[in-house]
């Protein structure tokens, strides 16, 4: 829905570049951004992100994130198959499947073209088909390389990540719950699973390693020094990883809550493993020195199983409830809910003020819906009927990406902005080529179209043959760039914003910024 509302973030910027690389360089093996190699990130969501492109456009946003749209729908289905085949309760399962559908950084992970949706998706996959080796007797060996093909999916999507933090707390977790049993029996088809687990995980980075051995030392040293030094934060920087689920942090919160709620749900021992691997999950990402919020997506998917428990819980008991404390949390949540909706029609309209005309349609629809919903929960909250409540809740986020988020459009506004692709009429007129001084920008680099050679590459600067040429640096550079060149005749001639909100804003990035210069030798 509204694929190219959002702009292209920085993450986006490089897997999209590597894949347009791929089409235009035919580098589909040995991957490259800005003409340099990138082995940091497996192809495999490139590879996807690449024949979407060549179906539907190499320009089309639609085109490019729809990749992730459908691993965030996987996601989605593969919650509701396997609650299915945990608790073979219909109405859990899908109480699941909609929660993680609605979780915050389930939505973002889906909407941006970014690889953690990927990971954490086929993961899911495989797990679901492990599980059933597990607890099944037929199909073992169909199941066993299901799941290790899924898990070679996941691990050409982003490597170790997600069999650090999904499937390795789901072992541990299942573990604890329901006991590895009858393994003798199962050996065979683990062995396959194994087997074919490793040989799909690990062939690209085999290959890559004997046909470009340099590179990837360098890049893999670099990239550990990363995950030790980099973005460093506290171990207790994940506690809050509730807030992550977004409009489900309530019950995702008394959900967590194992002393309150073991005697109340329908199947303790399935409550007591989903609640294992979210905990677990946040354990062993906490662990970890390098911290960011968005790590945390795949935590959501198991915590939206534990949060079902307690929404199923109250389908079934809220109407008898006679409890002030328990019933007051849940008048609490979903009226703060519907007093957003409510309120949302005189907040937008504040909020936009004289240009809200601009986008009258999206913030008319916007507004009737959320009023309607808002009204509909206080309503069937009053009733006690919970479940409709629910499902409004449901209805209201979906909304707001039908129809909110053309308004995001109003909160973007550069009245500077100038794309860089605009460097090229300098070039056409003086048949010269154009550099990077220091460092290129991936989001600057996707909107040119095409590579800019980068001079620095990071021991000294490369002097161009050239007589006469063009360099882009940022405000950062300058002194350095007039020192470089000081034996040059330099001249500015234009500059270049490609920050979607204008130079007031805290979020106004220098690094989006590029001064033009014409380098010519005396």
């Amino acid at each position: 829905m509204h694929p190219d509302v959002l702009p292209v973030n920085i993450m986006e910027a490089r897997n999209f570049i590597t894949a347009r690389e791929m089409i235009v360089d035919g580098n589909w093996i040995f991957t490259s951004i800005n003409g340099l190699p990138r082995y940091e990130k497996p192809p495999l969501p490139t590879w996807m992100t690449a024949i979407s492109m060549l179906s539907l456009g190499m320009k089309s946003l639609f085109a490019l994130r729809l990749p992730a749209a459908l691993m965030g729908t996987l996601v989605v289905f593969m919650t509701y198959f396997f609650c299915l085949k945990l608790t073979s309760q219909k109405i859990f399962a899908f109480i699941a499947a909609l929660i993680s559908a609605s979780s915050f950084y389930i939505i973002m992970s889906g909407r941006d073209g970014q690889w953690d949706i990927f990971t954490h998706a086929f993961m899911l996959v495989s797990i679901y088909f492990l599980y059933q080796i597990f607890t099944e007797k037929s199909h073992l060996y169909r199941n066993a390389l299901l799941a290790g093909l899924f898990f070679g999916c996941s691990f050409l999507s982003k490597g170790p990540v997600s069999l650090y933090v999904l499937f390795l707390p789901f072992l541990i977790a299942y573990s604890f719950t329901f006991r590895f049993k009858k393994m003798h029996l199962l050996w065979r088809p683990l062995v396959v699973f194994l087997l074919v687990a490793i040989i799909s995980s690990v062939w690209w980075n085999v290959y890559i390693y004997l046909f470009d051995n340099q590179a990837v030392t360098e890049i893999t040293t670099k990239e550990t020094g990363r995950w030790l030094n980099y973005n460093t934060r506290p171990i207790y920087y994940y506690w809050s990883f509730v807030v992550q689920s977004g409009l489900w942090t309530i019950p995702a919160f008394v959900g967590l809550l194992y002393p309150y709620l073991k005697n109340k749900v329908f199947n303790k021992k399935a409550y007591t493993f989903t609640l294992l691997w979210t905990l677990i999950s946040v354990i062993l990402l906490s662990i970890i020195p390098e911290k960011k919020a968005r790590y945390l997506m795949p935590v959501l998917i198991p915590m939206a199983m534990n949060t079902a428990f307690y929404i199923e819980y109250l389908f079934r008991s809220f109407k008898t409830m006679s409890s002030k404390k328990e019933t007051g949390i849940v008048y609490f949540h979903f009226g703060l809910i519907a007093l957003i909706g409510c309120a949302f029609p005189i907040a937008a309209y504040l909020y936009f003020g004289d240009t809200v005309h601009i986008f009258l349609i999206w913030y008319l629809l916007t507004s009737f819906c959320l009023l309607a919903i808002g009204i509909g929960i206080l309503l069937f909250l009053r009733k006690k009927e919970l479940a409709t409540a629910f499902y409004l809740s449901i209805a209201l986020i979906f909304s707001v990406l039908c129809f909110g988020l053309p308004l995001a459009k109003g909160i973007t506004h550069n009245p500077q902005y100038n794309s860089i692709v605009n460097a090229k009429t300098y070039l056409e007129k003086n048949k010269a080529k154009i550099y990077e001084f220091e460092a290129f920008t991936p989001e600057l680099i996707w909107d040119y179209g095409e590579p800019i050679e980068v001079l620095f590459d990071g021991i000294k600067y490369k002097i161009p043959k050239e007589n006469g040429f063009y360099v882009l640096t940022n405000s950062t550079e300058e002194i350095e760039f007039e020192k470089v060149f000081a034996n040059f005749h330099i001249q500015k001639i234009d500059s270049f914003d490609m920050n979607p909100v204008g130079i007031e804003s805290r979020s106004h990035k220098a690094r989006l910024q590029r001064n033009l210069y014409w380098v010519e030798r005396f």
